[in-house]
């Protein structure tokens, strides 16, 4: 039964007006009409995704004034008659939409929903409805990921919900969604990293810091880090790095094979989505061994032929090719064990200081900024 309700309410979002501006603190409605199955989440705090940040600069099309936002955690306040995974008072983390019948979703690979684009970049709702209309009443770019957890309401369908427990801080969690399950989700189930693997990591931000603790446990023996920033690679080491090299001093390639590996690295994971940085990362690799992309990459991949004529392989992957319901929950058993530590990677930002955020972000001054919403 539902109690009597307003069909809209009022919440608070940082919306982008035009492409490659500022965030504008803005009072918008939602329309909080629920279907049967739909979840009005009370956003507890959202990180801050590089996704966001290019979909701001419009790397793809998404309509304007948009709220974007994808990495929420908070507290379920209304479910749909239809909904059975949660109920009012659970804690939950978003994770991507999916549609959750199709041939990748049944088999346990919903990152590579064959509707992921629709659902996560279409900028509605998926019936094609849009719940957010700013101040004049104009519809709002919305859904993204199937979330918009730039604002403290969100409405989600069951599918991106994942229940989490109440003795974890609930606003810590919301990256789990996508950051760092693409990182440690990549090494510990795409690429399968067994002990005694090696691998190079390039570009040690919240991806690739959550990829060295997955890697670490692995069991992987070299763990190389390769980044531009030292007092990131110094984290890297404490995280669990081998090695480290900065990236903007020497060629990858030719510090691994000189000094780590003379044959190469298992593995390769490339959080930069740089060409002219994969393919020295490539370099580094052994022959037969596996390079993975993780970010949102150039127009063109182009790489130097010679790195990948010896059966290399490379592959594109999406949220580290993980089901969220199975896989976060590990990944939160692991943090509460201290194997995970992800609370070093964050900094903690108020609402409205959500610009400061955005640019200590690109500055590299943070490694993964965190807005706690208001209430």
């Amino acid at each position: 039964m539902y109690k009597n309700i307003k069909p809209t309410m009022n919440v608070k979002a940082a919306v982008i007006n035009k492409p490659q501006a500022k965030f504008d603190i803005e009072e918008i409605q939602l329309d909080q009409k629920l279907g049967p199955n739909d979840i009005l989440v009370k956003v507890v705090a959202t990180g801050i995704c590089h996704t966001d940040l290019i979909m701001r600069d419009e790397f793809f099309p998404f309509p304007k004034p948009a709220v974007f936002g994808h990495e929420g955690s908070g507290i379920v306040e209304q479910v749909g008659n239809a909904v059975n995974k949660v109920k009012a008072g659970d804690h939950v983390i978003m994770a991507p939409a999916s549609y959750g019948q199709c041939e990748n979703c049944v088999s346990g690979h919903p990152a590579y929903c064959l509707n992921f684009m629709e659902l996560n970049f279409g900028g509605h709702k998926h019936d094609g409805s849009c719940p957010y209309h700013n101040h004049e009443g104009k519809e709002m770019g919305s859904g993204f990921f199937g979330q918009s957890s730039f604002a403290n309401y969100s409405l989600v369908k069951e599918n991106n919900v994942v229940k989490v427990d109440k003795d974890v801080p609930l606003e810590l969690l919301g990256p789990l969604g996508c950051g760092f399950q693409t990182g440690s989700g990549t090494v510990l189930k795409f690429l399968k990293a067994r002990p005694g693997d090696s691998i190079v990591i390039v570009g040690v931000g919240a991806v690739g810091l959550s990829a060295i603790m997955a890697a670490k446990l692995a069991g992987c023996t070299t763990i190389v880090a390769a980044d531009i920033h030292d007092n990131r690679l110094e984290l890297a080491k404490e995280l669990g790095a081998t090695h480290t090299i900065n990236s903007k001093d020497k060629k990858i390639t030719d510090y691994v094979l000189s000094e780590i590996a003379p044959k190469g690295l298992d593995y390769g994971l490339d959080t930069t989505g740089r060409n002219n940085v994969i393919s020295d990362a490539m370099g580094a690799v052994k022959i037969m061994g596996h390079m993975a992309i993780v970010i949102v990459a150039a127009d063109k991949l182009e790489l130097d032929a010679p790195v990948i004529q010896v059966g290399k392989s490379i592959s594109f992957v999406n949220e580290g090719d993980s089901n969220p319901d199975v896989y976060i929950p590990k990944l939160i058993k692991l943090y509460k064990a201290g194997l995970f530590p992800i609370d070093k990677l964050v900094k903690y930002y108020d609402f409205e200081d959500f610009n400061k955020a955005v640019e200590d972000s690109e500055k590299g001054n943070t490694i993964k900024a965190i807005i706690k919403m208001p209430h």
